[in-house]
């Protein structure tokens, strides 16, 4: 199939077919760039709500760079990877000092947390300059499409998809174009069980013609995942709680928590907690409740294991007992704090 037949076939399905999106109302580079950072790691089924409400705090550049990291990690609460706030916050000051948001790729490309999808997504969504984006939808389009089983995960792979999308893409129509293959991944090619039958490009399709739809795109192995295991201390004096803000170098950088103690292996049992509290705080262990059942959650490279208690103290405790860097809250003040999606979950 020719270049420009391939093109016509995705447009006319994305006229008929593609999503109707907030950041798709004009060409706005802010709000491009907002939803690209969003959507990185989250659905759009998932992310539109936060989009929204993030806009509506944060209306342009100048806003989001004048604000407090603390709030930008707020109002980022429950999407995770919070990186990509952190470096959409700093992203946001080099944009202010430029007084304009940059009009080419090579420039977006200089700004925090912008690769090269992001910035070749903004370059042609924002100012129909003609750069292919490759995400995960495109990767799984054209690995069928042209039954491509060279692992999207590898150097090579990257090269030739990225090769690949730049041959078929349409310059001329450069933002409708890629927003129609990505949306094409996203409604017609999905992941499992996609409706071949039913798919505009079937009949020049390589792995539907083969009988391989399900086995591509190919990817190189499974990450390796670490286990670690947490248990949560909330420290309350006279209804104020006890938090510190996880140091950099780790997860949830920024985002706020109570006392950590982390444990090699599995969680502990009762006696080995209230053990090493006691040695640590030296305050009574009868004094700890369970707010919750351990719970699990899954990260990119990690298996987090935790659990949860409380411990109200009816006096003070020593500050020479306490890590650095504790920080008192009143009850009904806990809400304007950012905490980590597991923790932000949990009924105090």
């Amino acid at each position: 199939m020719k270049r420009t037949d391939f093109s016509k076939i995705l447009l006319t399905w994305y006229r008929e077919n593609g999503r109707i999106l907030p950041w798709r109302e004009d060409s706005d580079p802010y709000k491009i760039w907002i939803s690209e950072i969003i959507l990185q790691q989250t659905r759009v089924a998932q992310g539109l709500s936060y989009y929204l409400r993030f806009m509506e705090r944060f209306p342009d550049v100048q806003t989001l760079a004048a604000a407090d990291e603390a709030e930008v990690l707020k109002y980022w609460e429950g999407l995770g990877y919070y990186s990509r706030a952190r470096n959409l916050h700093q992203a946001a000051r080099q944009i202010a000092e430029l007084g304009a948001f940059p009009d080419s790729y090579e420039e977006i490309r200089k700004l925090k947390g912008v690769g090269d999808y992001t910035a070749a997504a903004i370059a042609s969504f924002a100012f129909g300059l003609p750069h292919a984006v490759v995400d995960g939808n495109v990767y799984r389009v054209l690995s069928r499409f042209l039954g491509l089983d060279v692992p999207i995960d590898t150097t090579a792979g990257k090269k030739l998809f990225a090769q690949k999308a730049h041959e078929l893409f349409d310059a001329a129509r450069a933002s409708d174009y890629n927003q129609a293959i990505m949306d094409f991944g996203a409604l017609q090619c999905v992941p499992k069980n996609p409706d071949c039958a039913g798919c505009p490009l079937a009949a020049a399709c390589m792995a539907y013609k083969t009988g391989c739809v399900e086995d591509l795109p190919v990817k190189q192995g499974r990450q390796t995942v670490r286990p670690r295991f947490f248990t949560f201390i909330y420290i309350e004096h006279q209804g104020r709680l006890a938090f510190w803000r996880r140091p950099s170098g780790d997860i949830w950088e920024g985002l706020c928590q109570p006392l950590l103690l982390e444990w090699e292996g599995a969680l502990p049992d009762t006696e080995a907690l209230q053990a090493r509290l006691s040695g640590l705080l030296h305050v009574p262990s009868a004094l700890l409740q369970p707010l919750s059942r351990p719970v699990r959650q899954r990260l990119s490279h990690q298996l987090l294991h935790a659990s949860f208690y409380g411990l109200p103290l009816p006096d003070a405790p020593d500050p020479a007992c306490l890590p650095a860097g504790v920080f008192w809250v009143e009850r009904d003040e806990i809400g304007q704090l950012a905490f980590p999606k597991m923790l932000a979950a949990l009924k105090l």
